[in-house]
Protein backbone atom coordinates (compact mmCIF):
# COMPACT_ATOMS: atom_id res chain seq x y z
CA UNK A 1 0.00 0.00 0.00
CA UNK A 2 1.39 3.35 -1.05
CA UNK A 3 -0.19 6.42 0.51
CA UNK A 4 2.29 8.87 -1.01
CA UNK A 5 0.73 12.02 -2.43
CA UNK A 6 1.46 12.87 -6.05
CA UNK A 7 2.92 16.24 -6.98
CA UNK A 8 -0.38 17.13 -8.67
CA UNK A 9 -2.34 16.37 -5.52
CA UNK A 10 0.14 18.27 -3.34
CA UNK A 11 -0.48 21.33 -5.52
CA UNK A 12 -4.26 20.88 -5.34
CA UNK A 13 -4.22 20.42 -1.56
CA UNK A 14 -2.00 23.46 -1.13
CA UNK A 15 -4.42 25.58 -3.14
CA UNK A 16 -7.36 24.28 -1.12
CA UNK A 17 -5.64 24.89 2.24
CA UNK A 18 -4.84 28.46 1.24
CA UNK A 19 -8.40 29.08 0.03
CA UNK A 20 -9.94 27.68 3.21
CA UNK A 21 -7.66 29.86 5.36
CA UNK A 22 -8.12 33.08 3.39
CA UNK A 23 -11.69 32.84 2.06
CA UNK A 24 -13.77 30.51 4.21
CA UNK A 25 -12.59 30.65 7.83
CA UNK A 26 -13.07 34.46 7.88
CA UNK A 27 -16.74 33.86 6.92
CA UNK A 28 -17.43 31.56 9.86
CA UNK A 29 -18.42 34.21 12.44
CA UNK A 30 -21.25 35.28 10.12
CA UNK A 31 -22.02 31.67 9.19
CA UNK A 32 -22.71 30.61 12.79
CA UNK A 33 -24.82 33.67 13.64
CA UNK A 34 -26.79 34.39 10.44
CA UNK A 35 -29.26 32.59 8.25
CA UNK A 36 -27.45 30.58 5.58
CA UNK A 37 -29.81 32.01 2.96
CA UNK A 38 -28.61 35.50 3.89
CA UNK A 39 -25.01 34.39 3.43
CA UNK A 40 -25.61 32.65 0.09
CA UNK A 41 -24.67 35.61 -2.17
CA UNK A 42 -21.22 35.74 -0.57
CA UNK A 43 -20.93 31.95 -0.61
CA UNK A 44 -21.80 31.91 -4.32
CA UNK A 45 -18.98 34.38 -4.97
CA UNK A 46 -16.60 31.96 -3.29
CA UNK A 47 -17.99 29.09 -5.38
CA UNK A 48 -17.30 31.06 -8.56
CA UNK A 49 -13.74 31.62 -7.38
CA UNK A 50 -13.36 27.85 -6.97
CA UNK A 51 -14.70 27.31 -10.50
CA UNK A 52 -12.18 29.80 -11.88
CA UNK A 53 -9.41 27.90 -10.04
CA UNK A 54 -10.66 24.71 -11.78
CA UNK A 55 -11.12 22.97 -8.44
CA UNK A 56 -14.91 22.60 -8.69
CA UNK A 57 -16.59 19.26 -7.91
CA UNK A 58 -13.34 17.37 -7.23
CA UNK A 59 -14.83 13.87 -6.95
CA UNK A 60 -17.50 14.13 -9.65
CA UNK A 61 -17.36 12.86 -13.26
CA UNK A 62 -15.33 14.95 -15.71
CA UNK A 63 -17.99 14.36 -18.36
CA UNK A 64 -20.36 16.50 -16.31
CA UNK A 65 -17.92 19.20 -15.22
CA UNK A 66 -16.18 17.65 -12.22
CA UNK A 67 -12.48 16.95 -11.68
CA UNK A 68 -12.88 13.17 -11.65
CA UNK A 69 -10.51 12.51 -8.74
CA UNK A 70 -10.18 8.96 -7.44
CA UNK A 71 -11.64 7.93 -4.10
CA UNK A 72 -8.28 8.16 -2.32
CA UNK A 73 -7.48 11.50 -3.94
CA UNK A 74 -10.83 12.91 -2.92
CA UNK A 75 -10.32 11.56 0.60
CA UNK A 76 -7.34 13.92 0.90
CA UNK A 77 -9.41 16.78 -0.52
CA UNK A 78 -12.23 16.02 1.92
CA UNK A 79 -9.78 16.22 4.82
CA UNK A 80 -8.57 19.64 3.65
CA UNK A 81 -12.11 20.96 3.14
CA UNK A 82 -13.31 19.55 6.46
CA UNK A 83 -11.41 22.24 8.35
CA UNK A 84 -14.35 24.59 7.68
CA UNK A 85 -18.08 23.76 7.73
CA UNK A 86 -18.32 25.72 4.47
CA UNK A 87 -15.59 23.78 2.68
CA UNK A 88 -17.47 21.01 0.92
CA UNK A 89 -20.39 23.22 -0.09
CA UNK A 90 -18.17 25.92 -1.59
CA UNK A 91 -16.22 23.31 -3.60
CA UNK A 92 -19.37 21.56 -4.86
CA UNK A 93 -18.82 18.17 -3.20
CA UNK A 94 -21.22 18.40 -0.26
CA UNK A 95 -23.47 15.68 1.09
CA UNK A 96 -26.16 14.65 0.29
CA UNK A 97 -25.59 15.85 -3.28
CA UNK A 98 -22.30 13.95 -3.53
CA UNK A 99 -24.00 10.63 -2.79
CA UNK A 100 -26.92 11.41 -5.06
CA UNK A 101 -24.50 12.22 -7.88
CA UNK A 102 -22.84 8.83 -7.43
CA UNK A 103 -26.23 7.10 -7.58
CA UNK A 104 -27.32 9.00 -10.69
CA UNK A 105 -23.99 8.36 -12.40
CA UNK A 106 -24.14 4.61 -11.68
CA UNK A 107 -27.86 3.91 -12.07
CA UNK A 108 -29.47 6.85 -13.84
CA UNK A 109 -30.84 6.71 -17.37
CA UNK A 110 -29.47 9.08 -20.00
CA UNK A 111 -32.55 11.26 -19.59
CA UNK A 112 -32.19 11.32 -15.78
CA UNK A 113 -28.53 12.24 -16.08
CA UNK A 114 -29.24 15.20 -18.33
CA UNK A 115 -32.19 16.43 -16.28
CA UNK A 116 -30.79 15.91 -12.78
CA UNK A 117 -27.13 14.84 -12.76
CA UNK A 118 -25.62 17.51 -14.99
CA UNK A 119 -27.14 20.56 -13.22
CA UNK A 120 -26.39 18.93 -9.85
CA UNK A 121 -22.69 18.55 -10.65
CA UNK A 122 -22.62 22.08 -12.06
CA UNK A 123 -24.03 23.41 -8.79
CA UNK A 124 -27.09 24.93 -10.44
CA UNK A 125 -29.48 22.91 -8.26
CA UNK A 126 -29.41 20.97 -4.98
CA UNK A 127 -31.01 17.69 -3.93
CA UNK A 128 -31.82 15.65 -0.83
CA UNK A 129 -31.88 11.98 0.13
CA UNK A 130 -35.11 10.82 1.76
CA UNK A 131 -34.65 7.46 3.51
CA UNK A 132 -34.78 7.83 7.32
CA UNK A 133 -38.22 7.49 8.91
CA UNK A 134 -39.57 8.71 12.23
CA UNK A 135 -40.76 5.37 13.62
CA UNK A 136 -38.35 3.01 11.87
CA UNK A 137 -34.75 2.20 12.91
CA UNK A 138 -32.43 4.26 10.72
CA UNK A 139 -29.69 1.66 11.11
CA UNK A 140 -31.88 -0.96 9.39
CA UNK A 141 -32.68 0.36 5.88
CA UNK A 142 -34.82 -2.67 4.99
CA UNK A 143 -37.44 -1.56 7.53
CA UNK A 144 -39.50 1.13 5.80
CA UNK A 145 -43.13 2.20 6.05
CA UNK A 146 -43.14 4.60 3.09
CA UNK A 147 -44.73 2.97 0.06
CA UNK A 148 -44.64 3.65 -3.67
CA UNK A 149 -47.60 1.87 -5.24
CA UNK A 150 -47.70 1.38 -9.02
CA UNK A 151 -50.71 3.01 -10.66
CA UNK A 152 -50.59 2.81 -14.44
CA UNK A 153 -47.47 4.65 -15.60
CA UNK A 154 -46.94 6.27 -12.19
CA UNK A 155 -45.89 5.55 -8.63
CA UNK A 156 -48.02 7.00 -5.83
CA UNK A 157 -45.87 7.64 -2.76
CA UNK A 158 -47.17 7.85 0.81
CA UNK A 159 -45.14 8.07 4.00
CA UNK A 160 -43.29 10.22 6.50
CA UNK A 161 -39.55 10.89 6.35
CA UNK A 162 -37.25 12.96 8.52
CA UNK A 163 -33.60 13.97 8.55
CA UNK A 164 -33.87 14.50 4.81
CA UNK A 165 -30.86 16.79 4.98
CA UNK A 166 -30.88 19.93 2.81
CA UNK A 167 -34.43 19.43 1.52
CA UNK A 168 -35.07 23.14 2.16
CA UNK A 169 -34.40 24.66 -1.28
CA UNK A 170 -33.67 21.32 -3.00
CA UNK A 171 -34.87 20.72 -6.55
CA UNK A 172 -35.54 17.02 -6.06
CA UNK A 173 -35.39 14.19 -3.54
CA UNK A 174 -34.25 10.62 -4.03
CA UNK A 175 -36.81 8.69 -2.03
CA UNK A 176 -36.45 5.15 -0.76
CA UNK A 177 -39.85 3.45 -0.59
CA UNK A 178 -41.36 -0.03 -0.59
CA UNK A 179 -42.47 -1.04 -4.09
CA UNK A 180 -42.39 -4.83 -3.74
CA UNK A 181 -43.77 -5.74 -0.29
CA UNK A 182 -44.01 -9.47 -1.09
CA UNK A 183 -40.37 -9.81 -2.14
CA UNK A 184 -37.52 -10.86 0.18
CA UNK A 185 -36.60 -8.10 2.67
CA UNK A 186 -33.58 -6.86 0.72
CA UNK A 187 -35.53 -6.60 -2.54
CA UNK A 188 -38.64 -4.78 -1.33
CA UNK A 189 -37.63 -1.15 -1.72
CA UNK A 190 -36.75 1.11 -4.65
CA UNK A 191 -35.22 4.52 -5.14
CA UNK A 192 -37.33 7.08 -6.96
CA UNK A 193 -36.62 10.67 -8.02
CA UNK A 194 -39.28 13.07 -6.71
CA UNK A 195 -39.14 16.74 -7.75
CA UNK A 196 -39.89 18.82 -4.67
CA UNK A 197 -42.58 20.83 -6.50
CA UNK A 198 -44.64 17.65 -7.00
CA UNK A 199 -48.10 17.87 -5.37
CA UNK A 200 -48.04 15.76 -2.23
CA UNK A 201 -44.40 16.54 -1.40
CA UNK A 202 -44.83 18.46 1.85
CA UNK A 203 -41.85 19.86 3.74
CA UNK A 204 -43.31 20.02 7.25
CA UNK A 205 -40.38 21.68 9.05
CA UNK A 206 -36.66 21.96 9.43
CA UNK A 207 -35.96 19.86 12.51
CA UNK A 208 -34.28 21.71 15.40
CA UNK A 209 -30.94 19.99 16.14
CA UNK A 210 -29.74 20.86 19.64
CA UNK A 211 -31.77 24.05 19.48
CA UNK A 212 -30.86 25.10 15.93
CA UNK A 213 -33.25 24.35 13.06
CA UNK A 214 -31.07 25.90 10.37
CA UNK A 215 -32.23 26.82 6.88
CA UNK A 216 -31.54 26.23 3.21
CA UNK A 217 -28.62 23.80 2.69
CA UNK A 218 -27.74 23.62 6.40
CA UNK A 219 -30.97 21.98 7.58
CA UNK A 220 -32.64 18.60 8.17
CA UNK A 221 -36.24 18.32 7.04
CA UNK A 222 -39.29 16.35 8.00
CA UNK A 223 -41.30 15.50 4.89
CA UNK A 224 -44.77 14.07 4.39
CA UNK A 225 -45.44 12.27 1.12
CA UNK A 226 -49.20 12.34 0.64
CA UNK A 227 -50.43 10.68 -2.56
CA UNK A 228 -47.32 12.07 -4.24
CA UNK A 229 -47.53 10.94 -7.87
CA UNK A 230 -44.43 10.65 -10.09
CA UNK A 231 -43.90 8.83 -13.41
CA UNK A 232 -42.27 5.39 -13.38
CA UNK A 233 -39.49 6.83 -15.54
CA UNK A 234 -38.24 8.42 -12.29
CA UNK A 235 -37.24 5.00 -10.95
CA UNK A 236 -33.50 4.68 -10.33
CA UNK A 237 -32.09 1.32 -11.38
CA UNK A 238 -34.24 -1.84 -11.34
CA UNK A 239 -37.36 -1.96 -9.20
CA UNK A 240 -36.64 -3.52 -5.81
CA UNK A 241 -32.94 -2.64 -5.86
CA UNK A 242 -33.14 0.28 -3.42
CA UNK A 243 -31.12 -1.48 -0.73
CA UNK A 244 -28.45 -2.56 -3.22
CA UNK A 245 -28.13 1.01 -4.49
CA UNK A 246 -28.00 2.33 -0.91
CA UNK A 247 -25.05 0.05 -0.18
CA UNK A 248 -23.26 1.36 -3.27
CA UNK A 249 -23.82 4.88 -1.96
CA UNK A 250 -22.81 4.27 1.65
CA UNK A 251 -19.38 2.66 1.17
CA UNK A 252 -17.55 5.47 -0.63
CA UNK A 253 -19.74 7.99 1.21
CA UNK A 254 -18.25 6.91 4.52
CA UNK A 255 -14.77 7.66 3.19
CA UNK A 256 -15.95 11.19 2.36
CA UNK A 257 -17.52 11.58 5.81
CA UNK A 258 -14.59 10.14 7.74
CA UNK A 259 -11.97 12.25 6.00
CA UNK A 260 -14.15 15.32 6.56
CA UNK A 261 -14.18 14.35 10.24
CA UNK A 262 -10.38 14.10 10.17
CA UNK A 263 -10.34 17.64 8.78
CA UNK A 264 -12.54 18.72 11.68
CA UNK A 265 -10.13 16.99 14.08
CA UNK A 266 -7.23 18.90 12.54
CA UNK A 267 -9.04 22.22 12.95
CA UNK A 268 -10.02 21.51 16.57
CA UNK A 269 -6.47 20.29 17.31
CA UNK A 270 -4.95 23.49 15.89
CA UNK A 271 -7.32 25.62 17.97
CA UNK A 272 -6.57 23.58 21.10
CA UNK A 273 -2.81 23.89 20.74
CA UNK A 274 -2.93 27.60 19.90
CA UNK A 275 -5.15 28.26 22.92
CA UNK A 276 -2.90 26.22 25.22
CA UNK A 277 0.25 28.16 24.35
CA UNK A 278 -1.48 31.55 24.44
CA UNK A 279 -3.69 31.29 27.55
CA UNK A 280 -2.11 32.69 30.72
CA UNK A 281 -3.26 30.90 33.86
CA UNK A 282 -0.84 32.53 36.35
CA UNK A 283 1.92 35.13 36.12
CA UNK A 284 4.47 33.78 33.65
CA UNK A 285 2.63 30.48 33.27
CA UNK A 286 0.65 29.24 30.26
CA UNK A 287 -2.05 26.58 30.05
CA UNK A 288 0.33 24.50 27.92
CA UNK A 289 2.50 23.84 30.99
CA UNK A 290 -0.22 21.69 32.55
CA UNK A 291 0.57 18.00 32.11
CA UNK A 292 -3.05 17.02 31.63
CA UNK A 293 -3.31 19.44 28.70
CA UNK A 294 -0.06 18.05 27.30
CA UNK A 295 -1.51 14.54 27.62
CA UNK A 296 -4.67 15.59 25.74
CA UNK A 297 -2.55 17.05 22.95
CA UNK A 298 -0.34 13.97 22.68
CA UNK A 299 -3.30 11.58 22.76
CA UNK A 300 -5.22 13.66 20.22
CA UNK A 301 -2.24 13.71 17.84
CA UNK A 302 -1.94 9.92 18.07
CA UNK A 303 -5.69 9.35 17.73
CA UNK A 304 -5.96 11.59 14.65
CA UNK A 305 -2.99 10.00 12.92
CA UNK A 306 -4.26 6.48 13.59
CA UNK A 307 -7.78 7.33 12.41
CA UNK A 308 -6.45 9.01 9.28
CA UNK A 309 -4.39 5.98 8.29
CA UNK A 310 -7.39 3.71 8.91
CA UNK A 311 -9.51 5.76 6.51
CA UNK A 312 -6.85 5.87 3.80
CA UNK A 313 -6.46 2.10 4.15
CA UNK A 314 -10.24 1.61 3.78
CA UNK A 315 -10.24 3.85 0.69
CA UNK A 316 -7.37 1.80 -0.76
CA UNK A 317 -9.31 -1.39 -0.05
CA UNK A 318 -12.45 -0.09 -1.79
CA UNK A 319 -10.45 0.92 -4.86
CA UNK A 320 -8.49 -2.33 -5.05
CA UNK A 321 -10.90 -5.07 -3.93
CA UNK A 322 -14.30 -3.35 -3.89
CA UNK A 323 -16.67 -2.07 -1.21
CA UNK A 324 -18.11 -5.53 -0.52
CA UNK A 325 -14.72 -6.98 0.43
CA UNK A 326 -13.93 -3.85 2.45
CA UNK A 327 -17.05 -4.04 4.64
CA UNK A 328 -15.07 -4.64 7.82
CA UNK A 329 -12.74 -1.73 7.16
CA UNK A 330 -15.65 0.57 6.29
CA UNK A 331 -17.49 -0.28 9.52
CA UNK A 332 -14.32 0.12 11.59
CA UNK A 333 -13.61 3.64 10.37
CA UNK A 334 -17.23 4.72 10.79
CA UNK A 335 -17.34 4.28 14.56
CA UNK A 336 -13.64 4.82 15.25
CA UNK A 337 -13.29 8.16 13.46
CA UNK A 338 -16.61 9.48 14.77
CA UNK A 339 -15.48 8.71 18.32
CA UNK A 340 -12.05 10.28 17.81
CA UNK A 341 -13.63 13.42 16.36
CA UNK A 342 -16.01 13.84 19.27
CA UNK A 343 -13.20 13.37 21.79
CA UNK A 344 -10.85 15.83 20.06
CA UNK A 345 -13.59 18.48 19.80
CA UNK A 346 -14.45 17.94 23.46
CA UNK A 347 -10.82 18.32 24.55
CA UNK A 348 -10.41 21.45 22.45
CA UNK A 349 -13.57 22.94 23.91
CA UNK A 350 -12.39 22.12 27.44
CA UNK A 351 -9.05 23.83 26.83
CA UNK A 352 -10.94 26.94 25.67
CA UNK A 353 -13.00 26.99 28.87
CA UNK A 354 -15.95 29.39 28.79
CA UNK A 355 -14.85 30.73 25.40
CA UNK A 356 -15.40 27.28 23.93
CA UNK A 357 -19.09 27.38 24.83
CA UNK A 358 -19.64 30.54 22.79
CA UNK A 359 -19.87 31.04 19.04
CA UNK A 360 -16.74 33.19 19.14
CA UNK A 361 -14.90 30.10 17.92
CA UNK A 362 -16.17 27.35 15.61
CA UNK A 363 -15.89 24.73 18.36
CA UNK A 364 -19.41 25.10 19.78
CA UNK A 365 -20.87 24.74 16.28
CA UNK A 366 -18.81 21.59 15.70
CA UNK A 367 -19.76 20.19 19.11
CA UNK A 368 -23.50 20.48 18.56
CA UNK A 369 -23.61 19.50 14.88
CA UNK A 370 -21.06 16.69 14.73
CA UNK A 371 -22.37 14.67 17.69
CA UNK A 372 -24.73 13.08 15.20
CA UNK A 373 -21.76 11.40 13.49
CA UNK A 374 -22.11 8.53 15.94
CA UNK A 375 -25.74 8.05 14.88
CA UNK A 376 -26.23 8.69 11.16
CA UNK A 377 -25.13 6.17 8.50
CA UNK A 378 -25.84 3.51 11.11
CA UNK A 379 -25.36 3.95 14.84
CA UNK A 380 -21.85 3.14 16.06
CA UNK A 381 -23.17 0.22 18.10
CA UNK A 382 -24.57 -1.44 14.97
CA UNK A 383 -21.21 -1.20 13.21
CA UNK A 384 -19.39 -2.61 16.25
CA UNK A 385 -21.71 -5.61 16.45
CA UNK A 386 -21.43 -6.18 12.69
CA UNK A 387 -17.62 -6.08 12.76
CA UNK A 388 -17.41 -8.32 15.82
CA UNK A 389 -19.65 -10.95 14.22
CA UNK A 390 -17.62 -10.89 11.03
CA UNK A 391 -14.36 -11.27 12.96
CA UNK A 392 -15.71 -14.05 15.19
CA UNK A 393 -16.90 -16.07 12.18
CA UNK A 394 -13.25 -16.39 11.13
CA UNK A 395 -12.49 -18.10 14.48
CA UNK A 396 -15.22 -20.74 14.27
CA UNK A 397 -13.50 -24.12 14.23
CA UNK A 398 -10.09 -22.47 14.27
CA UNK A 399 -7.42 -23.77 16.67
CA UNK A 400 -5.38 -20.97 18.22
CA UNK A 401 -2.21 -21.94 20.11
Amino acid sequence: MDFSVSEKMQTILGMIDEFVDKELIPLEPEFVTRSFADLLPVVEEKRNMVRQMELWAPNHPQAYGGMGLSLTEHALVSEALGRSPLGHFVFGCQAPDAGNIEILDLFGTDAQKEKYLRPLVEGKIRSCFSMTEVDMPGSNPVMLETTAVADGDDYVINGQKWYSSSADGAEFAIVMAVTNPEAPAYLQSSMIIVPTNTPGFNLVRNIPVMGHSGDDYFSHAEILYQSCRVPKENLLGPEGHGFVIAQERLGPGRIHHCMRWIGICNRAFDLMCARAVARTIAPGKKLSTKQIVQAWIAESAADIQAARLMVLHAAWMIENVGAKEARKEISLIKFQVAGVMQQVIDRALQVHGGLGMTDDTILAFLYRHERAARIYDGADEVHKVSVARRILRDYEGKVVR
